[in-house]
């Protein structure tokens, strides 16, 4: 494996155009269509970037234009990124879960210039708020089904682009060297924006130097070499994705596979049984969720074996192998023969060396129950703002509740009220077309990353966001991510919103988990026709109820859940309640739940 401090000091196109010379006919990219895996090698992957990069100067983009892109992860995202990068343009990824007034936002206050868009899904946002973007000049659209009478002057294919783009490479076969040799590692790469948990998002600009050190950070804390697979399925708008789709894979050579949705990600996970894999909280939640849901279907024997096998290996779940005793090896390989193994294959990470958690705080124990299920888990912490993962746990050293030591290149200390400050040269340039944003987070040097932090054990562990932590009436501090991540350990809790700030006593609106408590209802015979139905019903308030006064065991008596609501619908982005990466929007909740949050404090209100 090549060693962090050996990666060439090439630009990320330039790396790309380096693999297609050293290495044409290897592995590059793997696309999933109609059931079938497309292989897309290094000289392919190269080729087509080029010829995407020149149809978007065929249709009349500059060097340091931008070019924006509304779609699900494919390859064809990654042949944009790439091909506005080997012509000089900036990349700006949009959710494309975003509602038309969010995706208008970005393009507008990014002065996007060409719009690649997946399907006439994704145009149609763009098209009914084409009035507030002057700058739009063109959309190209991947799949072109249903857009035959579209306005062509206004909206073209991708097809037609990659043929605009290898026209114009014969009439002029140097453009993209003589681009590539003007290219520096301080030039401006990617505009990404941060979800607006908070206000609006924020467009933090990430340079090839940023991606450079990012890359390099990420093969020495992960392993990652040529022979590590991953499947990309988290949007490629959000940095984590960035860092495991792009930089990573083309500095190290390997290879990255697209499935054919985000909605056969279990499935693509069983296909592709990558070596790598990274999940945010909620896709671990739901993991969990989905072995709890077979299990209490399965029952009998088969149930009662698993958690005689959990109650075997987890006081040495976190104690690296090689220094198990003999029979805590032996004792993990009975239970990974009889059950482990399968529900590894159920979840399709049996051949996963490194698997990874962050972009938000997750309930130890969801973190422990891989971790005894044999999943080789690490919880890693990065921002927008570093250009993806700044510290990271080593399988060898793991500190429950911590995020690792600051990978290569980086450095961290802590400020005034435990924030964490982060220097190094994955920390960005600043935020486009803000500079006041840029300077109350860029100081000295250093980033302030408005996380409250401490140190464990030689390694960092995130306390909460320092705006979100709590004063009691009381003058308590607390932190509502602690308290809510003990109650959403829980597989029936969904989401758990605390509300304590200048409070008599902590209460919390919760949303229930629909999938489990669904399949819990059926087996007591609860009728429920929706998830009102079903969140209303008393049965249901009252296994809460005990799922509550459980995580009120581990919590001090300050920080417990005295009262709770249970909210009758799932929250949702196009609602404003949560962003695209699922986040809670807090002061949205508290505004549009003020009803629901005065009587949990009204004299008469039901106590959990």
């Amino acid at each position: 494996m090549q060693a962090a401090s050996e990666l060439p000091p090439l630009t990320l196109p330039q790396m790309l155009r380096e693999n297609a010379r050293v290495m044409p006919d290897r592995l590059a990219l793997r696309q999933k269509d109609f059931g079938i895996w497309q292989p897309i090698t290094w000289a392919g992957y190269y080729s087509r970037a080029a010829h995407v990069g020149l149809g978007l100067r065929a249709l009349g983009l500059d060097a340091g234009g931008h070019v924006g892109i509304l779609s699900e992860n494919r390859a064809e995202w990654v042949l944009a990124q790439l091909g506005a990068g080997l012509v000089g343009a900036v990349t700006i990824g949009v959710y494309p879960t975003s509602p038309a007034n969010e995706v208008a936002y970005v393009l507008g206050h990014a002065g996007v210039e060409i719009v690649v868009c997946e399907d006439q899904e994704q145009t149609d946002k763009v098209l009914e708020c084409l009035d507030e973007l002057p700058q739009l000049r063109r959309i190209v659209v991947i799949e072109p089904k249903g857009l035959r009478h579209y306005p062509q002057d206004r909206v073209t294919t991708f097809a037609e682009l990659e043929r605009l783009g290898a026209e114009r490479e014969r009439t002029e076969p140097g453009a993209i060297d003589a681009c590539l040799a003007r290219q520096q590692l301080g030039d401006t790469a990617l505009i990404v924006y941060t979800s607006g948990s908070t206000g609006k998002p924020k467009g933090a600009m990430l340079s090839y130097r940023n991606m450079h050190a990012e890359a390099a950070g990420t093969i020495e804390r992960l392993g990652f070499d040529a022979a590590t697979t991953n499947l990309s399925y988290l949007p490629l708008c959000h940095v984590a994705e960035q860092m495991l789709s792009t930089m990573a894979p083309i500095y190290a050579g390997s290879c990255v596979s697209f499935g054919e949705s985000i909605r056969t990600v279990q499935e693509d996970l069983r296909e592709v049984a990558p070596s790598l894999f990274l999940g945010v909280p909620r896709i671990w939640e739901k993991l969990h969720s989905a072995i709890h849901i077979k299990l209490a279907e399965a029952g009998g024997w088969r149930k009662r074996l698993f958690e005689a096998g959990m109650r075997a290996c987890e006081p040495f779940a976190e104690k690296p192998k090689e220094k198990r005793s003999w029979r805590e090896r032996a004792v993990f390989a009975l239970y990974y023969a009889l059950i482990f193994r399968a529900l590894q294959n159920f979840i399709g990470l049996r051949e996963v060396k490194v698997a990874l958690t962050g972009a938000a705080p997750i309930p130890q124990r969801i973190v422990r129950f891989f971790r005894t299920l044999g999943v080789p888990l690490v919880e890693v912490y990065g921002l927008t703002e570093t250009s993806g993962m700044v510290t990271g746990q080593r399988l060898g050293h793991l500190v429950p509740g911590a995020v690792g030591e600051p990978v290569a290149g980086a450095e961290v200390r802590l400020g005034e009220a435990g924030e964490l400050l982060v220097r190094g040269d994955l920390v960005f340039e600043g935020y486009y077309r803000n500079e006041e944003a840029t300077r109350a987070v860029l100081r000295d040097g250093w980033l302030h990353t408005g996380d409250v932090a401490a140190f464990v054990d030689g390694q960092v562990r995130i306390v909460d966001r320092l705006k979100d932590i709590m004063i009691t009436a009381g003058g308590k501090n607390l932190s509502p991510s602690e308290i809510e991540n003990t109650v959403k350990t829980s597989a029936y809790i969904k989401e758990c919103i605390v509300v304590a700030d200048g409070r008599r006593y902590v209460t919390a609106l919760i949303q229930i988990d629909g999938e489990t408590v669904a399949q819990w209802a059926e087996s007591q015979r609860i009728g429920f026709s929706n998830f009102r139905s079903l969140a209303e019903h008393p049965r249901v308030r009252e296994l809460v109820t005990l799922e509550v006064e459980r995580a009120n065991a581990e919590l001090a008596p300050v920080a417990q859940i005295k009262r709770f609501h249970l909210l009758t619908k799932e929250l949702d982005h196009d609602d404003d309640e949560v962003t695209a990466t699922m986040k809670v929007r807090r002061a949205n909740i508290a505004r549009k739940y003020a009803a629901e949050i005065e009587a949990l404090y009204a004299p008469a209100a039901r106590v959990a």
